[in-house]
């Protein structure tokens, strides 16, 4: 596949992953504001946009990955970007855990 191609399949996919969101917020003006920890990436994030793939719910950002890695045949399934993604899921892990000790110290 040549960069052209992956460059408007990345784009196609950031459009239909934004509208997503954009289609949830409208049906369901709280979901904007309600939030999940992502099975993948690790982070709290909003549930407008999240996608449950094999049980597992990921944010809009992480569907994107999903859904790019998906369309380039890059991955398979959910399990191999939330494998891909481990290093950022301790990352956010890490730091949640920090702010949680600098939120009692004070």
């Amino acid at each position: 596949m040549d960069k052209e191609k992956e460059l408007q399949i990345i784009e196609d996919m950031q459009a239909v992953v934004a509208q997503m969101k954009a289609d949830d917020i409208e049906e369901n003006p709280d979901c904007e504001f309600e939030g999940f920890d992502c099975q993948c990436c690790g982070e709290e994030k909003s549930l407008a946009g999240s996608v449950v793939y094999d049980g597992i719910r990921v944010c809009n950002d992480c569907v994107l990955l999903a859904e790019i890695g998906f369309a380039l045949g890059k991955i398979n399934n959910i399990q191999d970007l939330i494998k891909n993604m481990e290093d950022k899921k301790l990352e956010a892990q890490c730091n949640f855990l920090k702010q949680e000790e600098l939120g009692q110290n004070n």
